[in-house]
């Protein structure tokens, strides 16, 4: 039998959603990076008014998501052409240095990163300060998380480290159990980083991408969709800033 399929568009409290009518079985709700259109597949004898009652009841998550994509983009217009920034959990802050007789540190002052250096320091100084201060505040958010996560899926990691990856924000060896995250992540929304821990803690139970994996996913992770369709966005957005 084939999939028949029909589209129409339907507003909801000021809110355009694009609804796809299939042979399927059940209503799926997507909010898509990086503008954040609401796709809606939905069974083709399911009616309008229905419908509409499951988009209305999911209302606030569909504009919280809408919401986190445009902040995600307009991060990087708001700063544009000023005082170079830097992202921590999505956040973009100004940075600014402090000359200081001492240990070299870096905390956040309001809207600002404020580093202190020892006079005359070095460009690599400055990025080495940089880079303890990611790590210190993604190992942070990790604990917090490990724990919890690895109880609710009943798996454990034999250990978890940070570091700087090219191509990947995370991997799993399933031999070992060993987890790497990208020390970038700190720079992220927090979801993202939550959404990688529980990606690379299902290869635990399942080592491919197939679909099991993903299923394991749906079942811990119900918006993991949506948190990986963010991570994309925040990490265009940021690469768009760095180059303009």
């Amino acid at each position: 039998m084939p999939n028949t399929k029909m589209i129409t568009q339907l507003h909801i409290d000021s809110v355009c959603l694009q609804l796809h009518r299939k042979s399927i079985k059940n209503l799926y709700i997507r909010v898509l990076a990086p503008d954040g259109q609401v796709h809606i597949s939905a069974p083709l004898r399911m009616s309008e008014a229905t419908i509409r009652g499951v988009v209305i009841e999911r209302l606030p998550w569909i504009k919280k998501q809408q919401l986190k994509f445009s902040q995600a983009i307009s991060q990087t217009t708001s700063t544009k052409n000023t005082e170079p920034y830097y992202y921590l959990w999505g956040r973009a802050y100004g940075i600014k240095i402090i000359e200081h007789i001492g240990k070299q540190h870096l905390r956040i002052c309001d809207d600002k990163l404020c580093l202190y250096l020892r006079p005359n320091s070095s460009i690599q100084d400055k990025a080495l300060v940089l880079d303890v201060f990611y790590r210190t505040e993604l190992k942070n958010q990790l604990q917090k998380m490990l724990v919890d996560w690895q109880v609710i899926m009943d798996v454990s990691a034999s250990s978890i480290g940070v570091k700087r990856m090219r191509t990947r924000w995370g991997s799993c060896n399933t031999g070992t159990k060993k987890i790497w995250l990208n020390l970038e992540l700190a720079k992220k929304p927090i979801e993202c980083l939550e959404y990688v821990l529980v990606h690379e803690l299902a290869h635990l139970l399942e080592p491919s991408h197939n679909h099991r994996f993903k299923a394991y996913m749906s079942h811990f992770l119900p918006d993991w969709q949506t948190r990986k369709a963010l991570l994309n966005a925040a990490s265009l957005a940021h690469q768009q800033a760095e180059e303009s």
